[in-house]
């Protein structure tokens, strides 16, 4: 018999699924690593894992302890399903930007959720970053898990994203275009590609209110770059250790319209029902046109899933208030 022993196994092994209507214009094949038939239906069960599993390895996580991280929702549902697997209790901090219903689906599946102001500076000790920081001071026998400078982040998808586009595409693969947060999908996927074919190009997607693009083009961390912006799950006011720059060739920034309107369009156009960094992710492949000929083979990685922006990116009302859509 073919079974799973426990939901964490059916973590990984994503399928890649072509794009048509909404690439039609593109000289080249566009594939998506689909990260939603994760059993969390996000990329961030990969990571989840592998930083659990390797903390259970090195003593920082006891039998029983408290798993504390900030999170935008995902990596805290990918922790919280392996705190359920292995008996660790979770509380997640999450930024008020965030969607309601990435709120409910942690405390779901039996994680504490704490709510904090967004926009606040990083070093604020109400920003979510301090928060969480300080809870993992304050709980006994606990583990702060820290997704953003956290050295297994970046390696489970050396380890397992990589390989597996590299192995799906029979090499073929010529660019890797992916939204970057933590930065551990990017650095670790396109440490992998690199290192088995150099001339593979690996595009960032940044948003407006980032310090990503302009950091990797002139080594300045630009604080007068960073304001609040709606988009969930890319971009940064910190640069997270897991960003290595030098793996990156490029970045494109999304509007947060664009983001949202082509979060829409995936659904409607391709059937596929995603998340918000997803719009901004094939919208930065539209940006970038101009770098692909017709020999070439684009992957983007399409983090998330459309049911935790049912209020808002799929929420015509919410659009119309946000003046996306008129």
């Amino acid at each position: 018999m073919d079974y799973a022993k426990n939901i964490l196994e059916t973590i990984g092994n994503t399928p890649l699924v072509k794009l048509n209507k909404l690439t039609a214009d593109l000289p080249c094949l566009v594939l998506s690593k689909y990260e939603t038939f994760n059993p969390g239906n996000s990329v961030k069960d990969r990571m989840a894992l592998k930083m659990i599993e390797d903390a259970e390895a090195d003593g920082r996580l006891q039998p029983g302890g408290t798993i504390i991280e900030g999170t935008s929702g995902n990596t805290g549902m990918g922790l919280a399903l392996a705190a359920i697997v292995k008996g660790y209790k979770c509380i997640f901090v999450i930024s008020d930007k965030q969607s309601k219903e990435k709120m409910d689906i942690l405390r779901a599946v039996g994680a504490e959720v704490v709510v904090c102001p967004t926009d606040v500076e990083p070093d604020d000790p109400r920003s979510y970053y301090s928060v969480s920081k300080r809870l993992g001071e304050e709980t006994p026998n606990s583990w702060y898990v820290n997704q953003y400078d956290n050295p297994s982040n970046a390696k489970a998808h050396y380890e397992s994203t990589g390989p597996e586009i590299w192995k799906q595409t029979d090499g073929k693969i010529t660019h890797f275009v992916v939204g970057v947060g933590t930065g551990g999908t990017v650095s670790g996927v396109g440490k992998y590609l690199k290192e088995q074919n150099p001339n593979i190009k690996v595009w960032g997607i940044d948003t407006y209110g980032s310090v990503f693009k302009k950091y990797h083009e002139t080594g300045v961390f630009d604080e007068n770059e960073i304001y609040p912006y709606v988009t969930e799950g890319i971009g940064e006011d910190i640069l997270p250790e897991n960003v290595d720059f030098s793996i990156i060739d490029g970045f494109t920034k999304v509007t947060d319209k664009d983001a949202a309107v082509y979060t829409q369009l995936l659904a409607k156009e391709e059937g596929m029902f995603l998340g918000n960094s997803a719009g901004a992710a094939i919208k930065g492949v539209l940006q970038l046109k101009e770098h692909f000929t017709k020999d070439d083979v684009v992957v983007v990685l399409f983090h998330d899933h459309g049911s935790r922006y049912v209020g808002k990116m799929f929420n015509n009302e919410w659009m119309k208030a946000m003046g996306y859509i008129d």
